[in-house]
């Protein structure tokens, strides 16, 4: 008899500390399991549809872990930098690694922003500078299509704080690490946004690239435009590729120091890549330490897509700015390739301009393709690709002008 009541009383703690009996018993339960729904509706996406599945499926599932009751993987009391008293303090990491689970630790190096510029540094080793060497005006298109975060950064104003506004209007850049890395920076984890929700809206958005793109530069742009041809692009020398990241990096990093993390990782491998005697360092820089840092970037940003952070209005109000903030910037730089082109007496096809986003060589292959669409014979890619990659650099210095004003 005794056993049988010990075992009745097991199995009741085991109900009660379940996170189904979470699920149907509060209201908070309920939330995370929509939120578990919604991680099922991301993972659909990244399997079935391919939108960006290196991120969006770790994302995807670092939300259904975040979300399980119970679990004790992340805990967001941690991350809000508030003492008992309600006065911000400051993050203890030291409390973090004593009390926090898996994907707190995990979520240290974003805090501590060490990912993004892992990822440049990857970014940097597959990236060819040549383009934007050939044709240093693309370096306009590039800059031209960063307005799209400081026109976004206005209207986001009007309904957040100045930190949150930049968050929300770098998602323009189309650069999910340099979203992450700005808005790590900038939000507490306290407020109404924090860095998951402002990494979730910017690789959703990435992601639909070829969707949001499109309409818009067709309908910024006439058919005897888009088919315009241009000329073959010179051959960039080897000497010229290995001072291009040495130059990038002295003349930002002294403008902008605060742009310095991200440019430089991204030169840094730029120029491993380009100076053709670390072939080993490159391997590992484009490959192996970029799937794994992909990862845990991955894992622990959709780790703080907990309900109260999503499922609010706030939340709705990031996508809709963040849309916003990459039309925006899509626009901006069509609208600057129309007038290169008039300058140079229909020389350029606008359609390049909106390359000038950060979402490599996606928005580049947006370009060819809608080119393509007007005259098969059509090859813009690698004339997009010198926006594609000017835009890299602009995000990173739009980023670094807006910590340096609010960071």
């Amino acid at each position: 008899m005794i056993i049988l009541e010990t075992l009745l009383q097991t199995l009741k703690d085991l109900w009660f500390e379940s996170g189904l009996y979470a699920f149907v018993t509060s209201a908070d339960g309920l939330k995370s399991l929509a939120m578990i729904l919604i991680s099922f509706v991301f993972m659909f996406l990244a399997i079935k549809k391919g939108f960006e599945p290196l991120l969006l499926l770790p994302i995807a599932f670092g939300m259904l872990l975040t979300n399980i009751p119970n679990a004790g993987m992340y805990h967001p009391e941690l991350w809000t930098g508030m003492n008992a008293a309600g006065e911000h303090v400051g993050i203890d990491y030291l409390q973090v690694m004593q009390e926090g689970g898996l994907l707190d630790i995990l979520y240290m190096g974003v805090k501590l922003q060490v990912y993004p510029p892992l990822i440049f540094l990857g970014i940097g080793c597959m990236t060819d500078f040549g383009p934007l060497i050939a044709n240093p005006k693309s370096f306009l298109l590039g800059a031209a299509a960063q307005g799209g975060i400081f026109f976004t950064f206005i209207f986001a104003g009007l309904f957040f704080t100045g930190k949150e506004a930049s968050s929300i209007a770098i998602i323009g850049g189309a650069d999910g690490p340099t979203a992450i890395y700005v808005s790590s920076k900038l939000l507490s984890g306290g407020g109404a946004i924090d860095t998951g929700t402002i990494a979730l809206a910017a690789y959703t958005y990435m992601a639909l690239v070829p969707i949001i793109q499109p309409p818009i530069m067709r309908a910024l742009t006439t058919k005897k435009e888009r088919s315009i041809k241009m000329g073959q692009l010179r051959k960039v020398s080897k000497t010229e590729k290995i001072i291009f990241p040495i130059a990038v990096t002295l003349i930002i990093g002294s403008l902008i120091p605060s742009a310095a993390p991200l440019v430089g990782m991204l030169m840094l491998g730029n120029l491993f890549k380009e100076s053709g005697v670390v072939s080993r360092l490159v391997d590992t820089a484009q490959n192996a330490m970029m799937n794994i840092i992909t990862i845990f970037l991955g894992i622990s940003v959709g780790a703080t897509t907990k309900a109260d952070k999503v499922i609010n209005k706030e939340f709705l109000l990031v996508m809709l700015l963040g849309v916003a903030a990459f039309s925006l910037g899509t626009a901006s730089g069509v609208l600057l390739g129309k007038l290169m082109n008039k300058l140079s007496g229909g020389k350029i096809n606008p359609l390049i301009g909106s390359a000038g986003v950060s979402a490599v060589p996606m928005a580049a292959r947006i370009s060819q393709k809608e080119g393509a669409r007007e005259d098969p014979t059509n090859f813009l890619l690698m004339h997009a690709m010198g926006p594609n990659v000017a835009g890299v650099i602009g995000s990173a210095v739009a980023a670094g002008v807006l910590l340096s004003v609010f960071g």
